[in-house]
């Protein structure tokens, strides 16, 4: 992530561990940056500090002029690969359902904050740079604005290890480009090109690399200038099709009991991908 911007600062630039927040104040727009460690993935800590932040956002007077906010990655090319699968492993192990079931909560409650604007009329944006994998494509997902460079990849990888994405896969794509073509994404394990997802309707919009902040820009300039009617029809468009806490943890519950199901096999596999993972980082 390199934005060649000059940032106005803000007492909302607390120093975070897992993020790094920039503004761009002429566009109105926020930047959240990821950064987590040991591995670029969705662990409890980013997850809280993207509450804490969301939260500021909404209190602090001086984001009241926010009117979009973007999510990207400062790893050169991962976005985000997915969920704390060495966390899972120790939960697992342990049978601590309630502790898996706490973190699929926190990550839903996150995700739906990012989905319904911080129910501030805030548009909000993802921006894949690199590889967009399970829970951290769930999360681009739940953005009303998903842009991608072309050498990014995504997909939902759950079932090689004998699971499936819990954290609102299905729900999003589902009402995004159907039933049908979301649980042949889920269900075939395939990672795919973002030129391949683009197509397939789950990319709004496709950069060349090295553009995507550009494709930033440009989206923010287009939609103001009729910015009112954009606003409103993402209301109503979420009105008509509503995404609910209650099936985002119905699903979830289903989740901890899959994941409580896998053998030992399954969590070996598991294993591989986290040394994959911290190879790559």
């Amino acid at each position: 992530m390199n934005v060649n911007t000059t940032y106005t600062q803000s007492t909302l630039c607390r120093p975070f561990q897992t993020l790094d927040i920039q503004f761009e104040e002429e566009l109105n727009l926020a930047w959240y940056i990821m950064h987590p460690k040991p591995r670029p993935c969705c662990t409890l800590e980013l997850v809280h500090e993207i509450q804490q932040w969301f939260s500021m956002l909404v209190r602090d007077p001086i984001a009241q002029s926010i009117r979009y906010i973007a999510l990207a990655s400062d790893v050169p090319g991962i976005f985000n690969l997915g969920g704390d699968l060495d966390y899972f492993i120790r939960l697992i192990r342990n049978r601590d359902n309630a502790s898996l079931l706490r973190y699929a909560e926190d990550c839903i409650d996150t995700l739906l904050l990012n989905h319904h604007g911080l129910h501030r009329d805030i548009t909000t944006m993802a921006l894949a740079q690199g590889d967009c994998l399970g829970g951290g494509l769930e999360y681009a997902l739940s953005s009303d604005v998903f842009i991608a460079e072309k050498s990014a990849r995504m997909g939902f990888p759950d079932i090689l290890f004998n699971m499936f994405p819990g954290i609102g896969a299905f729900s999003l794509l589902a009402r995004k480009i159907g039933a049908s073509a979301a649980e042949h994404i889920i269900t075939g394990g395939k990672v795919y090109t973002a030129e391949e997802m683009f197509d397939m309707g789950v990319v709004d919009v496709l950069a060349e690399d090295g553009q995507g902040e550009k494709a930033i820009h440009d989206f923010i300039a287009k939609e103001q200038r009729a910015a009112n009617g954009y606003c409103m029809f993402r209301k109503a468009k979420k009105l008509t099709c509503p995404l609910t806490r209650q099936e985002l943890m119905d699903v979830a519950e289903i989740w901890v009991e899959a994941a409580m199901n896998v053998r030992e096999k399954d969590i070996r596999m598991m294993q591989r991908l986290i040394k994959r993972q911290s190879v790559r980082t």
